[in-house]
């Protein structure tokens, strides 16, 4: 997470405006629909105020731990309040750009538009991380800020979820390339489970374990 999400009022902006967005509705919805039957344990890189750690748990009421992880100190003062009191849930500090912290391996990682802000080589790296990090036939779901296929598409994009100019620490990959790093990494039956202008959920699955869908 970049240093200007120490900023309450760009988390606050944030917030309010992509919580508002259909599309986004639409790709958490795809996101549940990607997880196994029976999750236990749940990693969140770059958590945020909870929001996805809440969908998961939702969906999911036989989670036992939830772990969120972020760095703007806004974002998890939300986040632990969102969860105060919940024994399931801690929420830790800790910058993505560094290596992941020994949590023990999760039945579920997710993320949700946090990823795109590491340079490409930390994105192929923290794959790797995850990758280790989730028992096998566990799931990495990755809601993810992508390229777009040209800069005026991408310019059409940032306009209609109300950031004209876009956002000068966005660092974009394109899906494809992304897809490619996820297996590389060790992960199987990787696809873009869906996909609206600039934001796709990138999907994968660990070796081993026996499929419940």
């Amino acid at each position: 997470m970049t240093d200007s999400w120490t900023d309450e009022a760009k988390v606050r902006e944030y917030t309010g405006r992509v919580g508002r967005l259909a599309a986004r509705r639409a790709g958490e919805m795809e996101l549940v629909e990607a997880l196994p039957a029976k999750v236990e344990r749940v990693l969140d890189l770059g958590c945020g105020d909870g929001r996805l750690i809440s969908l998961v748990i939702d969906a999911r009421p036989g989670v036992g731990e939830a772990v969120g992880l972020d760095s703007s100190p806004p974002m998890l003062e939300r986040a632990r309040d969102a969860f105060d009191g919940d024994p399931r849930v801690r929420i830790l500090a800790h910058d993505l750009r560094h290596p992941l912290p020994d949590l023990g391996r999760f039945d579920v990682v997710v993320s949700g538009f946090a990823i795109h802000h590491l340079d490409h080589d930390r994105k192929r790296s923290l794959f790797s991380e995850v990758v280790a990090a989730i028992r096998p036939g566990g799931v990495f779901a990755n809601l993810e800020v992508v390229q777009c296929a040209t800069p005026e598409l991408h310019e059409e994009f940032n306009r209609r979820i109300g950031r004209p100019g876009g956002d000068p620490e966005d660092v974009l990959a394109a899906v494809e390339p992304q897809l490619e790093w996820m297996r590389g990494a060790g992960l199987g039956h990787v696809d873009c489970n869906w996909r609206w202008r600039g934001f796709a959920l990138l999907v994968g699955r660990t070796p081993g374990g026996t499929p419940d869908r």
